[in-house]
């Protein structure tokens, strides 16, 4: 395994929401390889591929350059009268790739909220007592965003919050992985909190997403 350093300027550090980061990777890994676990961790950088120029070590490379223990990467945005930006935030989206609650925080909060709270769904480790492997979910996504807006719009019209951002995994989770992220901004905090309790509550009744359970003494169910 190596280790390498990941700068990240612009655009690109407003997704991340750091100017740098470290990775362990596999030796033999090319510099494009990074990148393409970079856009799988945030989802808004995709935006970006195809417009972008890669470094190592401070010299210009190419997306094929293999890495070594200690480099240091870039991948650099365009520069001012480059390509257009990409596209704008998506406060409601079903995503395989893992959740980051930064960028949700950063779209909900305006500088006339006094709370910000977060919600995050994780997976654990068993179901009424019975050990789990892991869990699965499975959405139809073409209805399940929308119906996360139209969720929003409910709780808005009970409590006097601001914007509101619900990001929902697919796909493999291992335990430990967040499947589902609510944020809500509001001038206070009740009523941030009882919102984010009812978009749980709702989201688990009305938008057509499915929890399988695998189970580690074998076999799978869905909840």
């Amino acid at each position: 395994m190596i280790t390498i350093h990941i700068r990240l300027f612009a655009g690109h550090r407003d997704i991340v929401g750091r100017a740098a980061l470290e990775m362990q990777l596999e030796d033999g890994t090319t510099l494009g390889a990074v990148w393409d676990r970079l856009t799988a961790a945030y989802p808004q950088l995709v935006g970006y591929t195809g417009h972008l120029l890669y470094a190592v070590n401070q010299e210009f490379a190419g997306p094929e350059t293999t890495l070594a223990d200690g480099d240091e990467a870039a991948f650099i945005p365009p520069v001012s009268g480059g390509t257009p930006d990409p596209p704008a935030f998506a406060p409601f989206l079903i995503t395989a790739a893992p959740l980051d609650p930064a960028p949700l925080v950063a779209y909900v909060q305006t500088p006339g909220d006094g709370a910000v709270v977060t919600f995050a769904g994780v997976a654990r480790d068993n179901f009424a007592g019975r050990a789990s492997d892991y869990l699965s979910y499975e959405a139809y996504a073409e209805m399940a965003a929308p119906v996360l807006a139209q969720i929003a719009e409910e709780t808005r019209a009970q409590w006097p919050i601001g914007r509101v951002a619900i990001h929902h995994r697919i796909g493999h989770l291992e335990v430990g992985a967040t499947a589902v992220l609510v944020v809500v901004a509001s001038p206070h905090r009740q009523a941030a909190f009882a919102a984010a309790a009812y978009i749980m509550d709702r989201i688990k009744e009305v938008a057509p997403i499915w929890k399988r359970e695998h189970w580690a003494d074998g076999g799978a169910e869905w909840r």
